[in-house]
């Protein structure tokens, strides 16, 4: 399933989310105008790599990438699918933060992912990057603050495309079923091969699911207070 976008419009204009899809779409641009082989030190200098942070966590070039690798890509696809789950999900859970408290979301649900992709993948030697974790923890916010929100989605069935409505928390609970599914069968195979990173995607979940918890429960509060409509 691929969702295309959601019926749930936003109440603010979602700044923080525009500036955070831009700072990717910048950060891949300059990518492109790198040589293979300065791209690739760029990837190694400023990406997570599991082994090398772990052998010094307390350095501060280590801890700065951390950050950084959250704003970088590996492909067109990659920048493409993760830029836009964050513009159909994220303007309205930075609605539901505000601004600022959605940046600090952000990156917290980054650096829950990162560290989750750390332990699975202690002794991988290769560069860990992207926005997927982050972006994992949009979703998991948007499934507790939204639900029941309709989600358009493409599902391909064979040689056909069919296009549905349906609610964010199947498309969600489906989209993290897969995540999980994959993390457990690379078990074993993470520390010396590339791919996907699944392990952040699934912390990144995780955090996303707590942090917006709270928020959630005061809205629903909040709701049940207000005297009812005459």
């Amino acid at each position: 399933m691929i969702p295309i976008r959601d019926e749930n419009p936003a109440d603010r204009v979602p700044w923080a989310t525009y500036v955070i899809i831009a700072v990717n779409v910048g950060v891949f641009a300059y990518q492109l105008s790198l040589s293979p082989a300065a791209l690739e030190a760029f990837w190694f200098r400023w990406a997570v790599v599991p082994a090398r942070f772990l052998a010094d966590p307390l350095a501060p070039a280590e801890i700065a990438t951390v950050f950084t690798s959250m704003f970088m890509h590996g492909g067109w696809l990659h920048i493409a699918f993760n830029m836009l789950y964050l513009w159909i999900f994220g303007n309205n859970v930075e609605d539901r933060f505000g601004h600022f408290g959605f940046a600090a979301f952000y990156v917290t649900c980054g650096i829950a992912a990162c560290l989750a992709q750390m332990l699975a993948t202690a002794s991988a030697t290769i560069p860990s990057l992207g926005a997927s974790g982050a972006i994992a923890g949009v979703l998991g916010g948007y499934l507790v603050l939204f639900p029941g929100a309709v989600v358009v989605t493409i599902i391909p069935v064979f040689f056909f495309i069919e296009v549905a409505r349906l609610p964010a928390y199947l498309v969600i609970i489906f989209w993290f079923v897969v995540q999980l599914a994959s993390a457990l069968v690379s078990l074993g195979h993470t520390a010396s091969a590339g791919g996907v990173a699944w392990f952040a995607h699934i912390g990144g979940f995780v955090a996303g699911l707590l942090l917006a918890a709270p928020a959630a429960l005061r809205h629903r509060r909040t709701r049940a207070m207000r005297p009812p409509t005459p």
